[in-house]
C-alpha cells in the first residue's frame, strides 16, 4: 500500500527525478513561464519557491545552497540580482499553474509554470502565405507548321 507516501515519481529513479527539478527549475528562472506536464509542475513548483526565498534572502550561504541545486552560475546570477529582489515584499506564493489543455500526442494534461509577475508576450499572428500575384502568362506565338506539299 501507498499510504501516506508523498511525492510522484514521475517514471525515473532519485538522481534523474533531482536533475529533472534542477532543469526544470532553471528554466523558469530564466525564461519566467515553462511549459510542462501538470505532475511535473506541481512537483517542481515547491523546488522553484524555495529558490526564489534563496533570492530573496541574499547572502554567500544562500547563494551557494541555489549554486548546489542549480548549478549554473548564469541563472543563479539572475535569480539573486533580478529575480530576487522582484519578491522581496511578496511573503511567499511566487509561482502559479495555469492549464492549458491535453497534449496532442497521448492526452497529458499540460500546463504553463509561470512567475506570477510574468508578462507574457503577445504572440504575433501567423503569418498566411500570401498568394502569388496573377501575372498573364505572354502569349506564345504560335508557329504555323508547313504543311507536307501533296504530290
Amino acid at each position: 500500500m501507498r499510504h501516506r507516501k508523498s511525492g510522484r515519481k514521475l517514471g525515473r529513479d532519485a538522481s534523474h527525478r533531482k536533475a529533472l527539478y534542477a532543469n526544470l527549475t532553471s528554466a523558469l528562472i530564466e525564461h519566467g513561464r515553462i511549459k510542462t506536464t501538470a505532475a511535473k509542475a506541481k512537483e517542481v513548483r515547491p523546488v522553484a519557491e524555495q529558490m526564489i526565498t534563496l533570492g530573496r534572502r541574499g547572502g554567500v550561504h544562500a547563494r551557494r545552497q541555489a549554486l548546489k541545486l542549480l548549478r549554473s552560475q548564469d541563472v543563479v546570477h539572475k535569480l539573486f540580482s533580478e529575480v530576487g529582489p522582484r519578491f522581496v515584499d511578496r511573503p511567499g506564493g511566487y509561482s502559479r499553474i495555469v492549464r492549458i489543455g491535453p497534449r496532442q500526442g497521448d492526452a497529458a494534461e499540460m500546463v504553463y509554470l509561470e512567475l506570477v509577475d510574468h508578462v507574457a508576450e503577445p504572440r504575433q499572428p501567423r503569418r498566411r502565405r500570401q498568394p502569388e500575384p496573377d501575372v498573364e502568362p505572354e502569349p506564345v506565338e504560335e508557329q504555323a507548321e508547313e504543311e507536307p506539299a501533296e504530290a
